[in-house]
C-alpha cells in the first residue's frame, strides 16, 4: 500500500513531465523548419538565439507553453471552477470513518470520554443514559476487522492488550484470532 500510495503522489509530476516532453517530440517536426537556415516565409528564428541553438530554444518553448496550459488548467479545474472542492465533498461524504463508523482510535477515545462522563456526572440520568449508548457503539465496533488489526499490533509491540471495559474477553479473544487474507 505505501508503494502504490508512493506512485500516486509522483504521477502528478512525472505525469506532467511526460506530458510535457510527449507532447512536444510530437509538435516539432511540425515547427522544427523555422528554426533552420532554409526557413524563407513566414515566422522564422535564427540558427542560434544567445549563442544557443534555436533547436533547444524551440524545443524548451514548446515544453514550457504544455507545461504552463497543463497548470493553468489545473488552476483554472480547482479555483474557478471549484471541481476539487467537490471531490473532496464527495469522499468525505462517503468515507465510513467519518459519518458512522469508528476506527479503533477513535474507539478509544469515545469509549473514554463517555466513561468520564458517567463517573463525573452519576446524578445526570440523561448524561448516563448517552455515555452508555456511546459506550454500545464503542463495543460493536471493537468486533471488526480494524480493531483485530489493532489488538494484534497492540499485542506485538506492547505485550498483551488489556480487556477494555466497553467490550468483552471473548471480543478481545476473537480479535487476536482473526486472520487477514492479506497477511496470510
Amino acid at each position: 500500500m505505501r508503494q502504490y500510495w508512493r506512485m500516486q503522489q509522483s504521477q502528478a509530476v512525472v505525469g506532467l513531465l511526460l506530458w510535457g516532453t510527449t507532447i512536444t517530440l510530437l509538435v516539432w517536426p511540425y515547427v522544427k523548419w523555422r528554426f533552420s537556415s532554409q526557413c524563407q516565409d513566414g515566422v522564422c528564428f535564427s540558427d542560434a538565439l544567445f549563442g544557443i541553438p534555436s533547436t533547444y530554444v524551440g524545443l524548451a518553448v514548446i515544453f514550457f507553453s504544455v507545461m504552463f496550459a497543463v497548470l493553468l488548467i489545473g488552476y483554472l479545474y480547482d479555483r474557478v471552477f471549484s471541481l476539487w472542492t467537490e471531490w473532496s465533498a464527495v469522499a468525505m461524504e462517503r468515507n465510513p470513518y467519518v459519518t458512522y463508523a469508528l476506527s479503533p482510535n477513535w474507539v478509544m477515545m469515545i469509549a473514554l470520554q463517555a466513561e468520564t462522563l458517567k463517573r463525573t456526572s452519576p446524578e445526570d440520568s440523561d448524561m448516563i443514559a448517552q455515555a452508555d449508548w456511546y459506550l454500545k457503539w464503542c463495543k460493536e465496533y471493537t468486533e471488526g476487522e480494524m480493531f483485530a488489526r489493532s489488538v494484534q499490533r497492540w499485542d506485538a509491540d506492547m505485550g498483551e492488550t488489556p480487556t477494555f471495559w466497553f467490550t468483552s474477553d471473548e471480543a478481545m479473544q476473537r480479535a487476536r484470532e482473526s486472520v487477514f487474507e492479506d497477511e496470510a
